[in-house]
């Protein structure tokens, strides 16, 4: 059995999805709320409902689970988050179940960056919880990944919601020569699905990202051409946006993009370029290629489908 934390979030459905589809036994951990779940539809998928802190309730869910897939965080809460409690604290808690449960393996999805002395808090959390997981004595591969995108993501969705209600014009960080390294979701998933059945980066921590580096400015640009539309760039320091950004979630509660996304343009998040082709034998998508879920005609195809 299969146990997928994080398994309504844009890379968990994609996972689960994919496990499903291969015949792999999932369930996925869900924390107790009022609303309902966004599980996968029409997936055969188990569901355990426990917070992190709930002892018994993780015993439950870990009951005869022999691998975790540990993608649950909570920085999609943007100024609201509880890092500390869900990103390190949820961390720790489900690494000490899980040894006492016998689980055989643990895979967890961090970010490029990831580091104990960041200043970044996103980036800080990532790494004390891939600290637990390394000294956990559990078999372990630890994904540190560049921005992920694809249909549902909270990088290029987020980014298209922006311009569409930008006035004309479109604020970016610095002077948006960033760079960034896009993976596509369907190659990061093909990439964790051939680590557990090849046994690939078995007590590994991998940096993995697409095969281009691309400044946030050929981003937008891309975007924008999915769109077919044009804003104009205007720059400003990280620091202000920030500022910006903090007050447009008071006054949009929905504001489509995390103050989080500010921090990881700080500074350039890339890694090698033939990680996915040498280790995995995979050549990774390039980022223009795979923009069309962003034209309307395919966001109303989907909608219908849904």
């Amino acid at each position: 059995m299969i146990l997928v934390t994080g398994g309504t979030g844009f890379i968990g459905q994609a996972l689960i999805h994919q496990l499903t589809l291969l015949g792999k036994p999932v369930r996925t951990l869900l924390r107790p709320s009022p609303t309902s779940p966004n599980l996968p539809r029409g997936v055969p998928v188990e569901a355990a409902v426990s917070s992190f802190r709930d002892e018994r309730g993780l015993r439950a869910a870990l009951k005869d689970v022999d691998v975790i897939f540990h993608l649950a965080g909570n920085e999609r809460s943007s100024s609201k988050a509880d890092l500390t409690s869900t990103d390190v604290e949820g961390t720790r808690l489900l690494v000490r179940a899980a040894v006492d449960a016998g689980v055989e393996r643990i895979f967890y999805v961090s970010h490029l960056g990831a580091d104990r002395a960041s200043a970044y808090a996103v980036l800080k959390a990532k790494a004390l919880a891939e600290g637990f997981i390394v000294s956990s004595g559990l078999d372990y591969t630890i994904f540190r990944t560049a921005v992920v995108y694809g249909p549902g993501d909270q990088f290029t969705t987020s980014l298209a919601k922006l311009l569409r209600l930008s006035p004309g014009f479109f604020i970016l960080p610095g002077d948006g020569s960033t760079l960034i390294q896009p993976i596509w979701i369907d190659d990061l998933i093909t990439c964790m699905i051939l680590s557990l059945e090849e046994n690939i980066a078995q007590n590994e921590t991998l940096s993995v990202g697409g095969g281009e580096y691309l400044s946030f400015n050929t981003v937008v640009a891309g975007i924008q051409a999915a769109l077919g539309i044009r804003r104009k760039e205007l720059f400003l320091p990280p620091p202000y946006l920030r500022m910006l950004a903090l007050f447009m979630e008071q006054v949009m509660p929905r504001f489509p993009v995390s103050i989080f996304w500010l921090d990881y343009l700080a500074a350039d998040r890339t890694t090698a370029l033939d990680t996915l082709p040498r280790i995995f034998g995979l050549i990774p998508a390039r980022f223009h290629q795979h923009l069309d879920y962003l034209k309307p005609n395919q966001r109303n195809l989907q909608r219908r489908k849904k």
